[in-house]
């Protein structure tokens, strides 16, 4: 349930606040994002062709993953927000609007490992959507990958009421 920014979330003691991003909120957000798609990665890596990979992230993932945080975090077309719980930053979710196309995407979201599979991933995906609602864009949507690592991704977004438009991407080094 949410009031004013305020989740309880059934079953869990503790109580997460949604709020507009702040600049003094990056470092947590990177650190948490780091820590949650750590199994995603490793997941890409098992499961993409070993050369694409490297051609992909040359430097680590983390570099290149905490360079696109801090670019949606300080970008001016990208609403951000933070999940709080006792004044500590466990999620964030980051959405793009398209008044042309009257689209809206949930272009980054990740919840601290600690506090996954308790309703702050869903709760932020519901604050996001509330605010597509509310700018008049008349479409959601979310991509993620199809591999095992984003399979707990893809039941938030099933449960949230997200179809599957499938989508066929091949990759190949040159």
């Amino acid at each position: 349930m949410r009031c004013a920014g305020l989740l309880a979330l059934t079953g869990v003691d503790m109580e997460v606040r949604i709020e507009p991003y702040k600049a003094d909120n990056l470092d947590a957000v990177i650190r948490l994002s780091l820590r949650a798609w750590t199994p995603v990665f490793e997941s890409i890596q098992n499961t993409m062709d070993a050369e694409v990979y490297q051609t992909f992230y040359p430097d680590r993932w983390q570099v290149s993953q905490q360079k696109a945080i801090e670019e949606v975090c300080a970008a001016e077309n990208i609403n951000v927000w933070v999940a709080l719980n006792s004044g500590s930053t466990v999620g964030f979710v980051a959405v793009k609007l398209d008044s042309e196309s009257r689209m809206g995407e949930i272009y980054m979201i990740a919840v601290d490992p600690d506090f996954q599979g308790q309703g702050i991933g869903s709760a932020l995906m519901e604050v996001a959507l509330e605010q597509m609602k509310e700018t008049g864009m008349t479409i959601a949507m979310v991509e993620t990958g199809g591999d095992p690592g984003h399979a707990p991704a893809r039941h938030t977004y099933e449960k949230l009421g997200f179809g599957l438009w499938t989508v066929a991407r091949y990759f190949k080094k040159l």
